[in-house]
């Protein structure tokens, strides 16, 4: 009897410490509070979405698609950018609308064609629910209103840094590039290729808007970064996007139009061969860069030493 009773006790702890250990954490802070409502369809008009629907964690927090498809399968009209190493970024969008992560975080849910949801609506479906009412007086000491909806997002995207790649444990003398690797490294630092004049820096990127061709006027109409500050000289300007993880969020540039890191390097090899007659294009894509078969592939090696170690995990 004792022995029964024994073994009935330790079931129960047993059980108990397992139900501890696989229960959700509690959230108590800005970034775990950022973190679910990232996961949860009640910001869209018809709570079919959240904003993991686009940004899948497992592709870098990007998309999978050139078009992103919002409610009622609205498409977008750019490619969903991965919202990784955003931290130190001055401003966000492809074409910089935004300039903070707070005022980021807002334009998707009101956007119509992406979660459809003005910010006044979705602040009251958060007041009408008695979980997050809860959420919001536990860590804002408030409860929810714009002001903390955008600073609970912030918060979340400013944990997603990778700084844990092939190329940082090379830097760290932790490893020895394969010869392919070695090769692509110095050639995207080189005066050949300059990828390094725009994709510089911890995250590769320089922070700018440029012109790389994509701009005709006709097929490729897409007036970029002039949209937003009606300068003749802005006229079909994206912002450089960082490349860490960029193995991982095909397709690529800000219309989705290549699939593969290949495709993007012969695209910069001679962006001639695609875009005939070109409005504004940076003067130093202006002439082929005449690259070998061999110094194509080891440019894309390089650029795939840029993935984090957690999705290299996954896949």
């Amino acid at each position: 009897m004792k022995r029964t009773a024994g073994f009935i006790v330790l079931l129960i702890g047993g059980i108990a410490a397992i139900t501890a250990f696989i229960a959700p954490a509690p959230i108590t802070t800005k970034a775990a509070l950022g973190k679910k409502l990232f996961n949860d369809k009640i910001l869209s008009k018809n709570n079919t979405i959240s904003c993991a629907s686009c940004h899948l964690p497992e592709f870098g927090f990007s998309d999978t698609v050139a078009f992103s498809k919002g409610i009622e399968g609205r498409a977008t009209t750019r490619n969903t950018p991965s919202v990784l190493n955003m931290k130190n970024r001055p401003y966000f969008f492809w074409d910089g609308r935004a300039a903070s992560l707070e005022q980021q975080a807002l334009m998707p849910i009101a956007h119509p064609d992406e979660m459809g949801l003005p910010i006044q609506e979705a602040v009251a479906r958060l007041n009408a629910s008695s979980e997050y009412r809860k959420l919001f007086l536990r860590i804002f000491k408030a409860l929810p209103n714009s002001k903390n909806l955008g600073a609970a997002f912030a918060a979340f995207e400013r944990t997603l840094e990778t700084d844990s790649s092939r190329f940082d444990a090379y830097m760290d003398d932790l490893i020895a590039f394969t010869e392919s690797e070695e090769r692509g490294r110095k050639l995207f630092i080189s005066d050949k290729t300059k990828c390094f004049d725009c994709h510089r820096g911890p995250d590769f990127t320089d922070d700018q808007f440029k012109n790389i061709g994509l701009f005709d006027g006709y097929a490729l109409n897409d007036s970029g970064r002039y949209l937003i500050t009606r300068k003749k000289e802005d006229l079909g300007k994206f912002k450089t996007p960082g490349l860490r993880n960029i193995a991982l969020t095909a397709p690529y540039m800000h219309n989705g139009m290549f699939q593969t890191l290949e495709e993007v390097v012969e695209y910069y090899n001679n962006p001639g061969a695609f875009v005939l007659s070109p409005i504004n294009i940076n003067s130093t894509l202006a002439e082929p860069l005449s690259l070998s078969k061999q110094e194509k592939a080891d440019l894309v090696a390089f650029l795939k030493t840029l993935t984090d170690k957690r999705f290299q995990k996954q896949r």
